[in-house]
């Protein structure tokens, strides 16, 4: 059985392994305005993980992970929030850039991410910490990218160089839905990378397929442009990975080795 993912809204994912195994990256579900399921329509997941403490990234990971019992891979200031909360410190598996971890039968390669992570306690303290990126071997030759919310910045190259990523996801965009219940001076002119730079990020990587995210309407100028700026690279002779623009809901298949 080929490696399904399953686009669910913004930076969500559910992979399900040739072996049928459940994962779950960043699960903004319930709260998604674009969102197509809710967490409690998810049967199975038998591991989460979560980037930073963003909402439309930690998402519903404790309400899932309360009522499945699944592991949390994550950093030390949603562990923090997730013990606040009551979950067993057995069920949490805090790390950083660079320790690779086996948890779930997975093995998993946290990275380095440029972004920022906050949140408030329950006690209405403040915690804060270091956004991860991921990259995870799913099943045999598919070894899935999580970009978590990252910048662009030049050491993408070593990480694909040392971790070999073959999928990955790269946030392209902001979702309007959610941008307009932002309260801001201003307004955001990009998401953490414009389209030319996740472009960029996704040749670094050397991934196979990129699936560009951060969006729950994949008909936007930023997809466009995005897939441009890949062609327009194509164009000129350099290796491009293949892209796929996924709708909430929709599945993708990779045959692993």
């Amino acid at each position: 059985m080929p490696t399904q993912i399953r686009f669910l809204g913004v930076a969500a994912y559910e992979i399900i392994t040739s072996q049928g195994k459940h994962i779950l990256f960043d699960p903004y579900l319930d709260g998604n305005p674009g969102g197509v399921i809710k967490s409690t329509d998810l049967e199975r997941v038998d591991l989460i993980l979560v980037s930073h403490a963003a909402v439309d990234h930690l998402g519903d990971a404790y309400k899932i992970a309360q009522r499945t019992g699944a592991p949390v891979v994550c950093g030390g200031e949603v562990k923090q929030y997730l013990l606040a909360k009551g979950m067993p410190e057995k069920q949490i598996h805090a790390s950083i850039w660079g320790v690779a971890i086996r948890v779930a039968g997975f093995k998993i390669q946290p990275v380095e991410c440029h972004h920022w992570s906050q949140l408030r306690l329950p006690d209405g303290t403040f915690a804060s910490g270091q956004p991860l990126g991921f990259v995870v071997e799913v099943d045999p030759g598919v070894r899935f990218y999580h970009y978590g919310d990252t910048a662009l910045f030049s050491d993408l190259k070593l990480i694909g160089e040392l971790y070999k990523p073959t999928i990955g996801c790269i946030g392209i965009t902001n979702p309007p839905e959610i941008l307009k219940t932002l309260v801001m001076a201003g307004e955001l002119l990009s998401g953490e990378m414009n389209p030319q730079e996740g472009a960029l990020a996704a040749r670094w990587l050397g991934l196979e397929t990129v699936l560009p995210c951060h969006y729950n309407d994949p008909d936007n100028e930023d997809v466009r442009q995005f897939n441009e700026c890949l062609e327009e690279a194509r164009a000129r002779g350099e290796r491009v990975p293949n892209s796929v623009v996924l709708r909430p809901g929709e599945v993708f298949t990779v045959q692993g080795e």
